[in-house]
């Protein structure tokens, strides 16, 4: 019950990516974002848009840990997916298939790798898939990353008191 779409809307938009080793700050809200933004030029169903807007919901409640350090917190992995598995069964998407869950993680890959290419010092060259959408990367306030990322929600038909 304490699951609301506002916490993860603010929280993510706050947090910036890669523990703030970017060019500028780029919040996991306008990750997120961009996410489901690629899932709808896909043409995915709005169930999908919906989980790679959400797809790192429970860094709103436990903050973003990179990657590379990630792996080796065994704790932490158990806890972020018992808490991303209460967050997914309260937006009804608890019941995704292992083909939808590799869909949303292909997605967050690829906009990795072009937020690493853009965003990181020195990694200029590397190379990125072809995407559907068109990323904005610009800098963004955190308000306005809330915003959106309340609006892209609502489109998706959760409100402000969620689904």
């Amino acid at each position: 019950d304490l699951i609301s779409i506002q916490d993860i809307a603010h929280a993510l938009s706050l947090i910036c990516r890669g523990n703030g080793h970017v060019q500028t700050f780029w919040s996991v809200g306008q990750h997120c974002i961009c996410c489901a933004k690629e899932a709808a030029a896909r043409g995915l169903s709005d169930r999908m848009v919906l989980a790679c807007l959400l797809h790192d919901a429970s860094e709103g409640y436990i903050s973003d840990i990179i990657r590379p350090v990630k792996i080796y917190l065994s704790n932490y992995l158990e806890i972020e997916s018992k808490i991303m598995g209460t967050i997914l069964t309260h937006f009804g998407l608890d019941d995704l298939t292992e083909e939808e869950s590799c869909r949303w993680k292909q997605i967050d890959d690829e906009i990795l790798e072009l937020e690493l290419k853009t965003l990181l010092h020195g990694e200029e060259n590397r190379e990125v898939p072809k995407l559907l959408s068109v990323p904005d990367l610009a800098e963004h306030t955190p308000g306005e990353i809330e915003v959106r990322f309340l609006q892209e929600a609502e489109r998706l038909g959760v409100y402000g008191s969620d689904r």
